[in-house]
């Protein structure tokens, strides 16, 4: 297995001239100053931003080109790579998301809650959320507001008899959710059967239901929800302003978008040491937990070719939202944008 170091100077030297002795020579050169090669790093980045912008205007009459992972690839090709990924891992996802993170991802999904502050009676779009981790957090959210709702109610009603307490909370017991709903949106069949098995252990029914869709193309009307979210999904996109205009188009005026996604660390130290182990150890735990090099590889990779937080925050402004601002977690390991309709 090639180490990260070898990798890096093969891609540098010209990944199609088979050109292994040369990166032999220059691995050794530079192992006694490991960190320098991270720089390489940022060559990769600067590839795919120059991969997109000019995909288009070499490619009139053939299909375009676009980015998977390190790889250049046909938009079709690329649809179809990213499905596999995740149809390979859809079993061990949410274990691998604790082991990558070390249960950080958890936290993450609180805060993104806690941004959204869903009241009863929100209408949530939950896309590329097959395995549920949002949708779930969603309905506890709502329910413990609906909780406290009524105990409200009842301090507010202390003439009450308990036989009218008990039928107060009989009653509202069948609409605990008071209204609210969220739709789990994923274009992985596998990845939405996951998320199912889960809502059936976890015991979640009411307020919820499954829906198989692409995030370029949402199988919804007009106008309709009143949050959207996307969690670690939308740099799998192959149209990523494509998938923004979808989200504008199914939020009711004066509806929010919300997008917890990894994005690019700042601190060079910090920076450093995340490639480090971004490269080094997540394909390594992907091939021990599931059997899988090659996707947690590609993972990897696309979070360096996603936007920066700025050209990100431009492209939802683009999309016609307002108010779009980003909160960095982790140093900016990740980051929560959101934007309105308005």
């Amino acid at each position: 297995m090639p180490t990260l170091s070898m990798r890096m100077l093969q891609y540098r030297c010209g990944r199609g001239r088979g050109n292994m002795a040369t990166a032999s020579k220059m691995a050794a050169s530079v192992s006694t100053g490991f960190c320098r090669s991270w720089r390489g790093y940022r060559g990769h980045r600067a590839l795919c931003l120059l991969r997109g912008l000019c995909s288009g205007a070499r490619h009139q009459v053939t299909e375009k080109e676009t980015h998977f992972g390190f790889q250049t690839v046909s938009e079709t090709e690329k649809g179809q790579k990213v499905y596999q990924v995740f149809e390979n891992v859809a079993k061990k996802y949410d274990l691998m998301n604790d082991s990558m993170s070390l249960g950080i991802h958890r936290v993450w999904k609180d805060i993104l809650l806690r941004h959204m502050n869903p009241y009863p009676g929100t209408q949530l779009l939950d896309v590329a959320g097959g395995t549920g981790d949002i949708a779930f957090r969603f309905i506890n959210y709502v329910c413990s507001h609906r909780e406290h709702q009524i105990q409200q109610k009842l301090r507010s009603q202390q003439n009450l008899s308990w036989q009218e307490i008990t039928k107060l909370y009989q009653e509202e017991e069948h609409k605990s959710l008071g209204g609210s709903h969220v739709v789990v949106c994923d274009i992985n069949k596998e990845m939405l059967k996951v998320g199912k098995r889960k809502s059936q252990q976890l015991g979640y029914s009411e307020g919820l239901s499954w829906v198989v869709g692409n995030a370029e193309e949402l199988p919804f009307s007009d106008d309709k929800f009143d949050i959207y979210t996307i969690a670690f999904g939308i740099r799998n996109v192959t149209h990523i302003d494509q998938a923004l205009q979808e989200a504008y188009r199914v939020l009711k005026p004066g509806g929010r978008f919300l997008c917890l996604e990894f994005s690019h660390v700042n601190n060079p130290l910090i920076s450093s040491l995340y490639d480090l182990y971004s490269f080094q150890v997540i394909p390594v735990l992907g091939e021990v937990i599931a059997g899988d090099w090659k996707s947690y590889q590609y993972l990897v990779e696309s979070i360096r070719c996603f936007p920066t937080q700025e050209e990100f925050k431009d492209m939802i402004e683009d999309a016609g939202f307002l108010k779009v601002n980003y909160q960095n977690l982790s140093a900016g390991i990740v980051a929560i944008h959101s934007g309105f309709k308005l």
